[in-house]
């Protein structure tokens, strides 16, 4: 690590604590050239896999597009700002752990019903209709009734 202040390679670490939920690891260091002192972040870097469309283009994965699909069908439904972001995690902890470098944006689709469907019953057939592109009354009858049936499985 360079030190900040007089640019010398030689550095050592004086002090490390484990910060932000043991995601991170702060550093207390010091240059031994200029005696001056600094702190650096570490954090691993998860790389996301890169979404395959159905059109078959491809893209980065985009968590706020996650995050606004997920908020657009919990609109005005009582499930807090924590089980929100809780479900992203497991999503994005969920295509970290496939180790693909590509992942079919159906995968997402249907972690999201998964996370939906155990945040919030509305919801998820909120977002199922506009995924599975329900056309009448019908769908949603059929994917009310295969709910109901899950849940008394």
């Amino acid at each position: 690590m360079h030190c900040p202040f007089c640019s010398a390679e030689d550095t050592k670490v004086i002090d490390s604590r484990l910060v932000a939920e043991g995601d991170q690891v702060r550093r207390r260091r010091e240059c031994q050239g200029c005696k001056e002192r600094f702190t650096t972040y570490e954090v691993a870097e998860l790389l996301m896999p890169r979404v395959i469309k159905n059109n078959g283009v491809r893209e980065p994965f985009d968590e706020a597009k996650l995050r606004a699909g997920l908020l657009r069908s919990l609109e005005k439904r009582p499930v807090g700002t924590e089980q929100i972001e809780s479900a992203i995690a497991q999503i994005k902890h969920f295509l970290q752990a496939t180790g693909e470098r590509e992942v079919q944006s159906r995968m997402i689709g249907e972690q999201v019903m998964r996370a939906l469907r155990g945040l919030d019953e509305v919801a998820y057939v909120r977002f199922a209709s506009v995924y599975r592109s329900f056309k009448d009354l019908n769908e949603f009858r059929q994917e009310i009734d295969r709910l109901e049936s899950r849940e008394k499985e």
